[in-house]
């Protein structure tokens, strides 16, 4: 059997002019369809020529307004008759408080007020008479002596604690506490690097020996004291 394709033909032979023109038909299509718009219908009429015909409808009246009735006249003013008065009115006579030199003048004593002091703290630098620390009874300067005797009373009773020792802890604490109106000791209040130290401190004070108490005029006061307690590794 014979084929029927001839040999001799060139299918290949305008392929690349069918592509192009296809290629172009392809892209030209797809031009228009992206350029393609639709619009929407517009009235072309102005809407402001139609308040003419809402303006001329009829409101009905559905209540009348009632206006208030104008408020009534004034009074006439009463006539006020004047009536003489025939009735004597007795003169009142203001006497002098100048005082004669008839008159005996009594001498008033000076009046004593007597000052009521509150409870307050008195400082112990302005204090008038500083608490006694027992054993100064005698000194002629007892504020001298309270010093020496508290550096006496905190070298006695010192102790470093071991737990500061170890850890390695010093430093200064600084220790407030108030010689009450009995001359116990009270109010204790420290302040130092470390609390071990601080309670060392407070131990310290509160062995003090209860002192005769500060006077301010004559009246027993509280007297507030501080004094540093140092702590140093050797």
């Amino acid at each position: 059997m014979e084929p029927k394709k001839n040999p001799k033909a060139d299918l290949t032979k305008n392929s690349s002019l069918y592509f192009v023109v296809g290629l172009f038909a392809v892209m030209l299509l797809t031009y228009i369809a992206f350029e393609w718009k639709t619009y929407d219908e517009v009235n072309n009429y102005d809407i402001s020529m139609n308040v003419d015909d809402l303006l001329d409808e009829e409101v009905p009246m559905t209540e009348q307004i009632k206006t208030p009735p104008p408020p009534p006249p004034p009074a006439a003013p009463e006539i006020i008759e004047v009536v003489e008065d025939e009735e004597e009115v007795e003169e009142t006579v203001i006497e002098s408080t100048e005082t004669s030199q008839e008159e005996e003048i009594i001498e008033v004593d000076d009046v004593v007020v007597e000052e009521e002091m509150d409870d307050v703290d008195v400082p112990f630098a302005v204090i008038e008479d500083v608490p006694v620390f027992p054993g100064c009874e005698k000194e002629s300067d007892k504020r001298a002596c309270f010093n020496s005797m508290i550096q006496k009373h905190i070298s006695k009773n010192f102790r470093y604690p071991e737990i500061a020792q170890e850890m390695g802890i010093q430093g200064r604490v600084s220790v407030m506490f108030v010689i009450q109106k009995d001359g116990s000791i009270g109010n204790i209040r420290m302040r130092g690097p470390d609390k071990n130290l601080e309670a060392e401190a407070a131990r310290i004070i509160g062995k003090l020996p209860k002192m005769t108490p500060g006077k301010q005029r004559g009246r027993a006061v509280r007297v507030p004291f501080s004094i540093p307690i140092n702590f140093k590794l050797q």
